[in-house]
């Protein structure tokens, strides 16, 4: 039987990240007569969780490529929500670099980090790939176009370690870039905007500047989260309990981006123009989790990206991942709660 509420996320902007930081999600399994443990704080034979989600009793709220992986692998989870948050994906060259847009991709070489110990935790080489695959397509181009140089990635024995280190692993190939062994690298979030200005690199094309989403589509576009089976089963009440939490805390964020940009900043390690940077002035105002057909279907573009290129034990329908019924309880739960009464 579950004893604890256990909850990982990524170092990234989320709902359930500003309700845990606001003590709700321990509110809720207090109430639940649960406990609550956080993953990131939790010591490294727990940690290695975050990415096979096979712990009972876990919620996890943070990037696709290894909520997808371990789904492929068989692990028992369900998807109960999606969010999307644009978070500053980049192209990024050297100053003396004469690449200005995608068809001048064309016969670089690109960065990419190489494979970790498995194949949910090399999402920095998913990321990278499906990055600049998506930065050559407007052009006609595809990743045979490119010459691939990977990048050496650490392999930490200590799990805990690797899931702190997710923050820097937006910045894979700064080194590389610098001394001339890459061309370009793609980078993403609020760091990568500061660490590009440090040292003098250039954003040869903005990711998010492309109106179509298909184009965004990334490790972190769609999010999911990702529910154990065991905890959704035996005690569903907690999931929408912890659903409606999220919903508070995105009507919470919606106003008051001062106080969101500074939660962010602890989560993100990052200096306020970062923050700025990378996530600009309105997307507070949308980290309501939703299950539309439209996110479905892009985290859809992203599993079939990753099976396509070896991320992915298996390929598996992603309808019948989908459990809607606890947002969907959770939102009757927080607009009961809006009416005047």
């Amino acid at each position: 039987m579950t004893e604890t509420l256990w909850y990982t996320r990524c170092p990234v902007p989320t709902a359930s990240g500003l309700a845990h930081s606001l003590g709700w999600l321990g509110e809720t399994a207090t109430d639940a007569g649960l406990e609550f443990g956080v993953l990131q704080d939790a010591g490294p034979e727990l940690a290695g969780h975050h990415f096979s989600h096979d712990l009972s009793g876990l919620i996890r709220e943070g990037g696709n490529v290894p909520a997808l992986a371990a789904r492929a692998q068989g692990s028992p989870t369900r998807l109960i929500g999606l969010t999307w948050i644009d978070e500053s994906q980049a192209i990024l060259v050297g100053p003396d670099s004469p690449v200005t847009d995608a068809a001048g991709l064309a016969g670089l070489r690109i960065g990419v980090p190489a494979w970790a110990q498995d194949q949910a935790r090399s999402f920095p080489r998913a990321m990278a790939l499906h990055g600049f695959a998506n930065a050559l397509r407007p052009a006609g181009l595809t990743l045979s176009d490119v010459r691939v140089v990977e990048l050496a990635v650490e392999r930490d024995p200590q799990v805990r370690t690797e899931i702190q280190s997710a923050r820097r692993s937006t910045t894979w190939g700064v080194a590389e870039l610098l001394d001339g062994k890459v061309d370009a690298i793609y980078v993403k979030g609020a760091r990568a905007k500061e660490v590009a200005t440090e040292n003098g690199l250039r954003v040869a094309l903005d990711l998010d500047a492309s109106a179509t989403k298909h184009l965004r589509v990334n490790n972190g576009t769609p999010r999911p989260i990702t529910v154990h089976a065991d905890l959704l089963e035996s005690r569903p009440e907690v999931v929408i309990g912890f659903l409606a939490q999220s919903l508070r805390a995105a009507d919470w964020a919606a106003g008051d981006l001062d106080g969101v940009r500074a939660v962010l900043q602890r989560e993100t390690l990052s200096g306020p123009d970062g923050v700025v940077a990378a996530y600009g002035n309105e997307f507070h105002r949308g980290l309501h989790p939703s299950l539309t057909a439209e996110r479905v279907e892009l985290l859809g573009v992203q599993k079939q990206f990753l099976y396509t290129h070896g991320f992915l034990a298996a390929d598996f329908d992603l309808e019948s991942w989908v459990a809607p019924e606890p947002l969907a309880r959770a939102r009757e739960l927080v607009a009961a709660e809006r009416v005047p009464a």
